[in-house]
């Protein structure tokens, strides 16, 4: 049986490592001060854990008196050095949440929604000296349906996290793995999201707001906008045909009974769900992108 290293964070990271724990042999784990849940599992087992950043050395001087076969990173939040990727006798791999070389970087099911993808996938990559850009060991690929958010599409990831690194672990154990280059012409990068990137432009059209709206519904934090200097988070919009006077402007809300709607850069959308409290919208007033009036 394999002996290995886990290197993870949050809800995806812990559900995984569960998984992985009941059939292989983890010697140590690294994860952020954040993930309370994989930290709590590592003192129940008595598994040597790590939790805080790597870097300048403080991963590896914790992990380099231990010998493991591989060590396998699952949604963990720091990029990983020479030190620690270096330090399996076998190989050190990564599960990215795209089709790689597509999406390199943070949160890519999220852009992959945001630009208008018809599928997605993850991908057990070899770690490197570059951002998600290491030798391609095995892909699941994943659709992305009409309606499904970054939220939903997190959890198909879930389903196909596991057997997607079982996959690779019978590989190493048969000596069958087959490693093939990424094509860099075809490569991506998009870099961290916050909160605050999450402004909505009504300039644009329908489609790509629609798309930008549901890639952060909840429970992300969700893209917003400003109504009478109140921010307006909104969680899901509709596609509509509205006729209307050409001189009505982009943000701009035309009708509030029964539905509340908004001109785009070359339509209109219903807001269908939003998160707001005591606001009384009105037709001809603005969704605005910035907080001024």
């Amino acid at each position: 049986m394999l002996t290995l290293g886990v290197l993870c964070s949050g809800g995806l990271g812990f559900d995984t490592l569960l998984k992985i724990h009941k059939v292989h042999e983890i010697q140590f784990i690294l994860t952020d001060k954040k993930s309370v849940d994989i930290i709590q599992f590592s003192k129940e087992q008595n598994i040597p854990v790590f939790a805080g950043n790597p870097r300048n050395g403080a991963g590896y001087k914790f992990i380099k008196d231990v010998s493991v076969d591989v060590i396998t990173s699952i949604n963990y939040l720091f990029l990983i050095e020479e030190d620690i990727f270096n330090h399996s006798n076998k190989i050190t791999f990564n599960i990215h949440g795209s089709l790689l070389p597509k999406f390199r970087g943070r949160t890519p099911h999220v852009w992959a929604i945001i630009k208008g993808e018809k599928k997605t996938g993850i991908t057990a990559h070899l770690i490197n000296y570059g951002c998600d850009t290491g030798k391609i060991i095995s892909q699941i690929e994943i659709p992305i349906e009409e309606n499904d958010t970054g939220g939903i599409l997190l959890e198909k990831y879930a389903k196909e996290y596991f057997p997607l690194i079982k996959n690779v672990l019978e590989k190493i154990e048969s000596n069958e793995l087959i490693l093939t280059e990424q094509i860099e012409v075809n490569a991506s990068y998009f870099g961290k999201r916050t909160p605050a990137d999450g402004q909505i432009n009504w300039t644009w059209n329908e489609n790509e707001i629609r798309n930008w709206i549901r890639a952060q519904a909840h429970p992300y934090p969700g893209a917003f906008t400003f109504y009478e200097g109140q921010k307006i988070i909104i969680d899901k919009i509709s596609l509509i045909d509205y006729q209307s006077n050409p001189s009505i402007e982009v943000g701009e809300i035309v009708q509030v009974n029964p539905d509340i709607i908004v001109k785009t850069g070359k339509g209109f959308v219903k807001l269908d769900r939003i998160r707001t409290e005591n606001c009384i919208f009105e037709v001809g007033k603005k969704l605005k992108n910035e907080d001024r009036k």
